[in-house]
C-alpha cells in the first residue's frame, strides 16, 4: 500500500513539475512576445537635409546644390508649401515649411541669413525677385531660409546659377 502511494505520489510531483516548467515557459514567452510587439518598428535612417560642402572661388553654385526652408509671415493657408513646389520646380532642394515666427510681416519676401554675401542667399535672391529685402539674422534651419508674405505669387525668373567670390561653405544636399 506504501509502495502504491509513493508511486503515484512521484507521479504527481513529476506532473506538478513538468506543469511548473511549461508554465514558466509560457510566461516567459508571453513576456517576450509582449516585449517584441510593442516594439517600435525601426524608422528610417534620419539623413542630414544638407551637409558642409566647400565651393571653391570661381566656381558655379547652382539650384540644385542649396537648400531653401520657407517660412508663411502672411494670413494665407499653405502659402509656405505652395512657395516650396515652385523653388523644387526650378531645382532647388527642399528644406523644412513652417509659419514665421507671431509678429513677422513681410509683405512680400524676404531671405533670413548671415551674411547676403554667401552665394546661395544671392542665388535665391534673384528668385525672388526686386521686391526681396535681405534681413541679417541668425538661422536655426541649415540652408537658405525664405519668409514670405501675402503679397508673394511666384518666383522670378532669376539666375540658374551664380560664381563664388571666394572659397567658401554652403550646406548642400548629401550625395
Amino acid at each position: 500500500m506504501v509502495d502504491g502511494f509513493i508511486e503515484g505520489l512521484d507521479r504527481r510531483v513529476r506532473t506538478l513539475v513538468t506543469l511548473g516548467v511549461l508554465a514558466l515557459l509560457l510566461v516567459l514567452g508571453a513576456v517576450w512576445g509582449w516585449s517584441a510587439a510593442t516594439k517600435p518598428f525601426p524608422g528610417a535612417v534620419e539623413t542630414a537635409t544638407c551637409v558642409d560642402t566647400d565651393i571653391s572661388e570661381g566656381s558655379r553654385l547652382f539650384a540644385d546644390q542649396v537648400v531653401v526652408n520657407v517660412l508663411n509671415a502672411g494670413g494665407r493657408e499653405g502659402l509656405a508649401g505652395q512657395t516650396m513646389q515652385l523653388f523644387a520646380d526650378a531645382g532647388f532642394v527642399e528644406g523644412e515649411t513652417g509659419n514665421a515666427p507671431r509678429g513677422t510681416e513681410v509683405d512680400l519676401a524676404q531671405v533670413w541669413a548671415p551674411t547676403k554675401v554667401d552665394p546661395a542667399v544671392r542665388l535665391v535672391l534673384t528668385r525672388l525677385g526686386p521686391g526681396a529685402e535681405f534681413v541679417r539674422q541668425e538661422v536655426d534651419e541649415p540652408g537658405v531660409t525664405v519668409v514670405v508674405g501675402d503679397g508673394f505669387e511666384e518666383l522670378a525668373e532669376g539666375k540658374e546659377s551664380v560664381r563664388v567670390g571666394r572659397d567658401t561653405v554652403v550646406c548642400s544636399p548629401p550625395e
